[in-house]
């Protein structure tokens, strides 16, 4: 008998033990990510071909203690390999794990082959080829600190290869993970199964392949045991056959059924395509559904459903992901009642929105990510339970209220005055720390840094019901909430892009017509805070020369050349927002000469600037360190010097719009008496009423030449 070492993921030990003793293994006795026992060459090969848990068998040939590369290159030099395989055959080395010593797994790797390779050659035996691609052999070392463990691979490849899945959907699970949380779901063959977002199909695949009694290893071709010398080429024969025998009469004796759903007609075909190669096409029905629209199939009684449901930004917004759950959960308690369900997903939170209590859980991973796969009973409940499980209670109630209320009276305002774009929640309950805005029928929820007070888990939850609430108040289709995290930075980092989308809306603005993007950069293209002021300088500009410094994306210019100025300048420092107002100009049929852009840092541009104008609007930030501005700037610092500059290109009867987000600004009124300037606060009067919960948005002042 020869020692050997299964591997598994971290968690399924205990599982793969039960699985290993079940083939006849005795003493199985469970490590770190893993599993050792001996066996005989019978024994290796059925566990091989029909393990459903291990990613591979190593026969362990060595293990010893490695502090340094001579202990490594020693301890394999040590090992008679010529009676281990013959040196016609082609092998490489997996190195895993490092130490003090040995820091790149390369290198140990080379150690090993190094020691492999003078074995041969010191009993004047041909040296071995190396190959990387199509190896004979796999030599398998584990580095742990100061504990090696050198050994062969018998399998050749990962065991979770069946062989029946060349495809799969968008995020598959690996067929041994698959095979794990189909045995930890409560299913047996007795029961019918069904996956409400099957994907490839891999869950149901693997529990069929179970219930027909299917070795998973039967597809594969190769095998590395077939490379060492105690290979039994009769015997291999014989356990393969009878694996052969045994799968053609279980598919013949399944009762149990297996329904698979999916809402991508192409992926419910590669699951289709994925169960035919695995010989259990005929036990499964694969069909396009929606699983938030999930309905008992007939016969489907007591039967479990298992799923693994989408948990990651790459499968769909998180606000999708919420109304998934929500809608999800709801129809499990609605349509199944008396049955199981056991769902494997990343996401706690996630798992909350199906409102349900589990009965049994287990953590394991996909890969590198954490994961919980949950099982529940489904109570079955009364007609009148169903129908008041129907009338959905209000998540968060605060918030939602507070939601209700304040999107009754902000609407209709927003409705009179012409806004498709207007802000209905701003952190209105302490506990619930997010701006909310309509941006036509989309959604944007702003999530504020939480303090460092709160424990992450405790945010992640809120800002899962704040998500879910805001989708039952509104009525907004979930995959157009958009969800951004707004922190507290300095410089220019309206500019920082996040994406590449390029989905752009146009938003009415008092009849004028703006260019929003609701997903590539951090702000939209539009402060919703300047709608007023934005009114106010399209009043004011007829027949006037407009200078917009800090434009942004030009929506002040668009509001005063639609006024009727008779010339505007448009002042930025980034080309990608330039770009963006001469779109939002020519939308509204603003072009031509008279209408001038320059990108440049504005304070740079204005010490400079010789030109005269009639109204002009500064929007500057509060604190900007870009790497494209010569110096930093500090509003409550520079106002002054700011103004200096402007009072040069301002006409004798020409007036300046400034305005800033300084929390606690204050105007340097006798240093502007000095400059001969006057200011009048109009803060009050340019904000809007979606803001008026926020005094402090912003600050705006009309300054002009004393008289």
């Amino acid at each position: 008998m020869n020692q050997y070492l299964a591997v598994t993921s971290n968690g399924l030990e205990n599982l793969l033990v039960e699985e290993l003793t079940n083939l006849g293994i005795v003493d199985a006795k469970p490590v770190q990510a893993g599993v050792k026992f001996k066996a005989t060459n019978e024994q290796i090969y059925r566990c091989c071909l029909w393990s459903r848990l291990a990613s591979r068998f190593v026969r362990v040939v060595a293990e010893f203690n490695c502090q340094n590369d001579m202990d490594l290159y020693l301890s394999a030099t040590a090992i008679n390999w010529v009676n281990h395989f013959h040196s016609t055959k082609k092998f490489v080395v997996d190195f895993n794990g490092t130490n003090r010593e040995i820091r790149n797994s390369q290198y140990g790797a080379m150690k090993v082959k190094d020691a492999v390779v003078d074995c041969f050659e010191k009993k004047n035996l041909p040296r071995p080829s190396i190959s990387k691609d199509h190896p004979d052999l796999r030599i398998h070392v584990r580095l742990h600190n100061d504990k090696a463990l050198l050994g062969i691979d018998m399998v050749g490849g990962g065991l979770h290869m069946r062989g029946y899945r060349p495809e799969s959907g968008k995020a598959p699970l690996r067929e041994t993970l698959a095979a794990a949380i189909v045995m930890r779901s409560g299913w047996n063959e007795s029961k019918s199964l069904l996956d409400p977002m099957c994907g490839s199909g891999t869950l149901l695949i693997e529990a069929a392949m179970m219930a027909a009694n299917i070795a998973p290893g039967l597809k594969r071709e190769k095998w590395g045991f077939q490379a060492l010398e105690d290979f039994d080429e009769e015997l291999w024969a014989t356990i393969k056959s009878e694996a052969n025998v045994q799968a053609r009469r279980g598919a013949k004796k399944v009762d149990a059924k297996f329904y698979g759903f999916d809402n991508d007609s192409r992926v419910v075909q590669v699951a289709k395509d994925n169960a035919r190669r695995a010989g259990v096409s005929d036990l499964i029905e694969f069909t396009v559904g929606d699983a938030a629209k999930l309905v008992r199939p007939t016969g489907f009684e007591n039967g479990v459903i298992i799923c693994n449901p989408p948990y990651g930004e790459r499968l769909g917004t998180h606000p999708g992901l919420i109304a998934l759950y929500t809608a999800f959960g709801a129809q499990l308690k609605a349509q199944f009642g008396g049955c199981q369900a056991s769902i494997f997903s990343s996401s706690d939170e996630l798992l909350a929105c199906l409102r349900m209590r589990a009965e049994k859980q287990f953590k394991l991973n996909n890969g590198a990510l954490p994961c919980h796969q949950k099982n529940y009973s489904i109570a079955v409940r009364a007609e009148s339970e169903l129908t008041e499980g129907r009338q959905e209670s209000l998540v968060a109630p605060d918030f939602s209220n507070r939601l209700k209320k304040n999107m009754g009276k902000i609407g209709k305002w927003a409705k009179r005055e012409g806004l498709d774009c207007y802000r209905i929640y701003d952190a209105d309950l302490p506990e619930y720390n997010v701006a909310i805005d309509i941006y036509l029928d989309h959604l944007v929820i702003q999530e504020y840094a939480a303090p460092k007070s709160i424990p992450e888990e405790t945010a992640k939850r809120r800002l899962t019901d704040i998500i879910r609430a805001a989708i039952q108040v509104t009525g907004v289709d979930a995959n157009k909430v958009v969800l951004k995290v707004r922190e507290k930075k300095k410089g220019a980092s309206q500019y920082q892009k996040l994406g590449q989308q390029s989905e752009t809306m146009y938003a009415q603005e008092y009849g004028v017509k703006l260019i929003v993007n609701l997903f590539d950069y951090l702000d939209t293209g539009l402060f919703l805070d300047h709608k007023l002021t934005r009114r106010r300088l399209g009043q004011m500009a007829k027949g006037q020369d407009f200078l917009n410094l800090f434009a942004y994306t030009g929506s002040a210019t668009v509001h005063a050349a639609c006024g009727g100025a008779k010339s505007t300048t448009t002042v930025d420092m980034s080309k990608t927002y330039l770009d963006w107002a001469k779109e939002n100009m020519a939308l509204n049929g603003q072009v031509g000469r008279q209408h001038q852009y320059v990108q440049a840092d504005c304070l740079q541009w204005l010490e400079k600037a010789t030109g005269q104008y009639d109204l002009i609007f500064i929007d500057p930030p509060t604190f900007s360190n870009s790497k494209r501005m010569e110096q930093s700037f500090d509003v409550q610092r520079d106002h002054i010097q700011l103004m200096t500059n402007l009072k040069r290109i301002l006409r004798p009867e020409g007036t300046i719009v400034f305005s800033n987000n300084k929390r606690h600004f204050k105007m340097d009124m006798d240093q502007m008496e000095a400059l001969g300037l006057q200011a009048q606060n109009i803060s009050s009067q340019t904000l809007p009423l979606d803001f008026e919960r926020n005094k402090h948005i912003h600050n705006c002042w009309i300054v002009t030449h004393k008289n």
